[in-house]
């Protein structure tokens, strides 16, 4: 009987590791502390950590009780959730939704291994849209709408071109179609459509021209190094100075746009915020984060709209994450803050 000898780490050249995979002891913040803060120092993120942002202006405004019921609709690594449970000081209880099946007992179990119970919290494998499952009203309501960076930061999740990976892009992997079969799905006029309308994309006739080229080529588009790569050659016609930092710039927005469009980001964003006052107590509060301005958009016109009813009677922003905040966390800087506060 053989028994297989376990893998060695990948090694990694020079004096960082580059890889999300090489990135072991960033992704183990218990073992590696002194690790995790010279990278935070640095102001990055951590591999597989997501940092919380504009804590403090949440906090603020949610002013939280002991006794009170909250509800956080994007739980992701957890930074939001316990710092309000930290507030609660186990008096009260916080609800927390999340979609995504890998990232949701990874937090469980973060949110226990820091002395929280089943008594002070319980999440839900939900889409936030959903919330009215949970079956409960809230005296404040959270929803940060950026991606996580664990997600992010993960190649087998597509979410980036910096590492090759399957273009996936779905927030919940068992549910729906992944990017690259939503390509295939697309006549070349709805992928430009969708680049304006979810990216403001500034090439997005030459880049629907190129992928609908690649497509009658027969080529697959299943990496994020391949949708990368048409990205590019789309964009040839640029001065050669100003190439590669404009097809990263447009590589980053059509990858948005896709994660927009494969998730339905609009129309589930849409569904909450038509939702939310329904659960939310007599004063109840709602602070929503978005990073980019359709996003923004649907957040201000709803708030406006239920101010203007009567049901809102007071709401506020956007407000922007301050600069040192930006300086320690530079993926911070597109974060805008608006809240609204039920009659």
């Amino acid at each position: 009987m053989t028994t297989e000898k376990p893998k060695r780490r990948e090694r990694y050249k020079g004096t960082y590791p580059k890889t999300f995979n090489q990135k072991y002891k960033e992704q183990n913040p218990e073992k590696y502390q002194e690790t995790i803060l010279k990278v935070i120092e640095k102001g990055n993120t951590p591999a597989g950590m997501h940092r919380p942002i504009m804590t403090t202006e949440i906090l603020d405004f949610f002013d939280i009780k002991e006794g009170q019921i909250g509800l956080d609709l994007t739980l992701g690594y957890g930074g939001h959730t316990s710092q309000m449970l930290n507030v609660l000081n186990h008096k009260g209880h916080l609800h927390a939704t999340d979609q995504d099946p890998i990232e949701l007992p990874k937090t469980k179990e973060r949110l226990e291994s820091q002395g929280f119970t089943s008594s002070d919290f319980t999440l839900h494998h939900l889409n936030f849209k959903d919330l009215d499952l949970i079956g409960q009203t809230f005296d404040f309501i959270l929803a940060d709408l950026g991606v996580s960076s664990m997600q992010i930061d993960d190649p087998k999740r597509g979410f980036t071109f910096k590492q090759d990976g399957p273009l996936d892009l779905r927030m919940n992997p068992s549910e729906g179609v992944p990017a690259s079969i939503r390509l295939q799905e697309l006549t070349t006029d709805e992928i430009e459509g969708m680049l304006i309308e979810n990216a403001d994309e500034v090439y997005a006739h030459q880049i629907a021209l190129e992928i609908t080229k690649e497509k009658h080529s027969g080529n697959p588009i299943d990496t994020t190094k391949a949708l990368y790569q048409i990205i590019k050659n789309a964009l040839a016609f640029l001065p050669k100075n100003d190439r590669d930092d404009a097809t990263k710039k447009a590589a980053t927005r059509t990858f948005q746009a896709l994660r927009i469009d494969v998730n339905s980001e609009y129309e589930v964003l849409f569904e909450l915020l038509d939702k939310l006052p329904n659960f939310l107590n007599p004063g109840g509060k709602v602070a929503i984060l978005s990073f980019h301005s359709g996003e923004d958009r649907l957040v201000k016109k709803a708030f406006k709209h239920f101010y203007n009813e009567g049901i809102y009677k007071q709401i506020d922003g956007p407000i922007s994450p301050s600069n040192d905040e930006i300086y320690q966390n530079p993926r911070s800087r597109s974060a805008k803050l608006r809240t609204a506060i039920k009659t």
